[in-house]
């Protein structure tokens, strides 16, 4: 998996400080994509164990109250590996700290039986349609997006939406 850049100190891509990591290569290449320059799979530069690593050393940080991952697409087929195992790794070190993921995917249709899903606490679902936009909206971009409580949506097996957020639909 390649990466376009991580944030050390984010306070826009989920509550309070967190640490961002954003994965390249996109297919979904929404109108109008905040990120465009994460689209291209041959991009950024190579996630390795020693980026991991310093992921999970910034994510140690009592500041830090989680690990945002977005991109480019994290659970894009070319991803969804290197993604998982962010999270994993992640979880093991800091059980107590979230774990958001932004993903055009659906997870009711594409990404519940994932492992990824064990890991994740917020999934940001959805691609951004331009035209749905909407400045209000508190974690994602359009109003066809769902900022979903993995843990409970799994639980129940029917989409949760994370008990913060104003729900659109």
């Amino acid at each position: 998996m390649r990466y376009a850049k991580i944030r050390k100190m984010d306070i826009s891509n989920g509550p309070g400080i967190r640490v961002s990591v954003f994965v390249q290569g996109c297919t979904f290449n929404c109108k109008n994509c905040f990120n465009p320059e994460t689209h291209d799979f041959k991009g950024g530069a190579e996630f390795t164990d020693e980026k991991l690593a310093e992921v999970l050393e910034l994510c140690a940080k009592d500041e830090i109250q989680g690990l945002s991952i977005l991109g480019g697409e994290p659970c894009h087929p070319q991803n969804i590996a290197g993604t998982t195992l962010i999270a994993k790794k992640f979880k093991e070190k800091f059980p107590h700290k979230s774990l958001w993921v932004w993903s055009g995917f659906l997870f009711d249709r594409d990404l519940k039986d994932k492992e990824l899903m064990q890991y994740v606490d917020v999934l940001v679902d959805g691609q951004y349609v331009d035209e749905l936009h909407d400045f209000t909206l508190e974690w994602r971009g359009s109003s066809n997006q769902r900022v979903i409580d993995v843990p409970k949506s799994l639980k129940t097996n029917k989409v949760v939406w994370y008990e913060n957020i104003k729900v659109t639909e």
